[in-house]
């Protein structure tokens, strides 16, 4: 094996041809950074010229290919001379401009159309990024989800999730693919969003609303121990159709998740906010409410549907992951905070 280079030295396995779908989005690019420090041949999907150029000066094992994960041209060209690749499905869609009608083309369609392309392509191994969100919330603040909770899909982008995990477990069951499934929650990490940088941002100012006392709890996992929990589902003996959530060691309390990007923000120079914007646990109840009625109509606010989930516990248990694949995350919260707020400072990202 050889070390990345990368802050959380990740080491990346000999894997040969690579196929990466969703190349330059957040998780996309953080595991092409991983994955060019070897001589892998990579073909990564991106949406248009400006990201094939970004992606292209990574290495010169790189391929950008151009197109869309809904088009089955596109996938045919991603996958042209790929033989026997390692495939990792990261393209997704989570706020939709278009309605809610883009989760089911983008994230059930286009896994379907993917999922297709690989087995054509004699893919060794597929690694699927699915979510939390099929499971909903959990059912009381301090239960935890593990690969035996039920499936409780949440709005839209759930529903679309789910069908899609349900594609790749009958892929499984036909023993046309070795497939295996990462869940991932919420993350965090460099090369990042705009959303997500305003996230940091308002927390730091104290600008960002602490629905409820703060104490439900989230799952987080910083963007290199995902990728690191990627790499290990890509190379660990086990059954297609395995599942694992990959998370950070342990769930957040929200007021802890706010204290600790505060305290990285200290550590990296920056004065901070201590004050709270507080909103009563209703408001996120309502927004829910909101947020169910629009999408019932094919609408979806990215703003309404946030302020929705606020109120939730999301947690999950990694133990599994850790048994079964080797993970084992190294990078605590608020080191990964720092991370992506030097990230930002690099590329000129207001804070």
């Amino acid at each position: 094996m050889r070390d990345s280079g990368t802050e959380s030295a990740t080491p990346v396995p000999e894997l040969g041809s690579v196929v990466v779908t969703g190349a330059a989005g957040w998780l996309g690019e953080n595991l092409l950074r991983t994955l060019v420090t070897g001589p892998d041949e990579i073909r990564a999907l991106v949406r248009d010229e400006r990201e094939a150029a970004l992606v292209d000066v990574l290495g010169a094992s790189v391929t950008a290919v151009i197109g869309d994960v809904r088009d089955p041209a596109s996938i045919g060209r991603l996958f042209d001379g790929a033989e026997n690749p390692v495939v990792f499905h990261t393209a997704g869609m989570i706020h939709p401009s278009g309605g809610v009608r883009e989760f089911f083309d983008v994230n059930t369609g286009g896994t379907e159309i993917v999922l297709d392309a690989a087995k054509r392509a004699g893919a060794t191994r597929v690694v699927h990024v699915s979510s939390n969100s099929p499971f909903g919330a959990n059912p009381t603040p301090g239960d935890v989800f593990n690969e035996d909770s039920p499936f409780n899909p949440y709005m839209g982008y759930g529903a679309s999730k789910f069908e899609a995990e349900q594609i790749v477990q009958r892929h499984a069951a036909n023993g046309d693919l070795h497939v295996v499934i990462v869940r991932p929650p919420w993350f965090y990490g460099p090369w990042q969003p705009a959303r997500q940088t305003q996230f940091l941002r308002t927390v730091r100012r104290g600008r960002f609303p602490m629905v409820g006392d703060g104490s439900q709890r989230r799952s987080m996992v910083y963007t290199g121990n995902l990728v690191a929990g990627m790499l290990c589902a890509a190379t660990a003996d086990v059954a297609t159709g395995s599942a694992y959530w990959i998370a950070d060691a342990e769930p957040y309390a929200f007021a802890d998740i706010f204290a600790s990007i505060r305290e990285a923000f200290v550590a990296e120079g920056f004065p901070v906010t201590e004050g709270k914007l507080r909103i009563p646990r209703i408001a996120g109840v309502v927004a829910e409410a909101v947020d169910r009625r629009l999408q019932g109509f094919g609408k979806y606010s990215q703003a309404v549907h946030v302020m929705g989930e606020l109120k939730d516990t999301i947690a999950c248990d990694i133990s599994r992951a850790r048994t079964e694949i080797g993970y084992d995350p190294k990078v605590s919260i608020v080191e990964g905070m720092r991370a992506s707020i030097r990230w930002c400072v690099e590329h000129g990202e207001a804070l």
